[in-house]
């Protein structure tokens, strides 16, 4: 019978055919053993697919230059940049906000470029150079321009994207997207702040890109 005749039966008989054949398939997975019993059919190798997932759980060695230092770690490669950063490193000062590349408020420098840590995974970042907020001030303590401007300026409020904010502003000015108000919130509009602190992290900005291009 073909498929047109198959189609064209009523749905009772289509129903019997279909429970038939689930019970044919089901009756397959048994058979009888020497004495006679019924005895369910060895379960099936799990694929390949799943042995690679299981592999991919599994802690591999990488190494990872956090502002300036070298932190050998055993990671899960899934992991993101962020979570290794926060939960491994413990550097919290980079900070999760909506962990979907939204917010910016997880905002890092890698190779002097801003990059949303929660998007980039810990083991794409080997051999890379990782600034955090916590890597900006001086050894003695000096803050970067940037921050101190933040300050001077009272650009964040609760504080909370402000990390990102900073990184990010640095990174805007690298870039050479500071050059006007207007390209700064342009070319910041990735860094959120529920805050609304947006016309004094501009003002900042714009006091330091003169002093980072002298």
């Amino acid at each position: 019978m073909n498929e047109e005749q198959d189609n064209n039966q009523p749905v009772s008989r289509q129903r019997r055919r279909f429970l038939v054949g689930s019970a044919q398939s089901g009756a397959a997975a048994l058979f009888l053993s020497p004495l006679g019993n019924l005895v369910a059919a060895a379960p099936l190798k799990p694929d390949s697919s799943e042995d690679i997932v299981s592999d991919a759980r599994t802690p591999q060695s990488m190494a990872l230059e956090v502002n300036g230092k070298p932190h050998s770690l055993r990671l899960d490669t899934r992991m993101t940049l962020l979570d290794a950063l926060r939960e491994e490193i413990g550097l919290t000062g980079t900070k999760k906000g909506c962990d979907h590349g939204q917010c910016g408020a997880c905002t890092v420098l890698v190779d002097g470029r801003r990059e949303l840590s929660c998007l980039t995974l810990a083991v794409a970042a080997q051999g890379r150079e990782i600034q955090t907020i916590e890597g900006l001030a001086n050894s003695d303590g000096e803050l970067h321009p940037m921050q101190q401007a933040f300050i001077e300026h009272d650009a964040f409020q609760c504080g909370y994207c402000t990390p990102g904010q900073i990184l990010s502003a640095i990174g805007c000015v690298r870039e050479g997207h500071a050059d006007t108000p207007e390209s700064i919130r342009e070319f910041m509009s990735g860094n959120l702040c529920r805050c609304a602190a947006y016309p004094n992290i501009v003002a900042a900005v714009t006091q330091v890109r003169q002093a980072m291009e002298e």
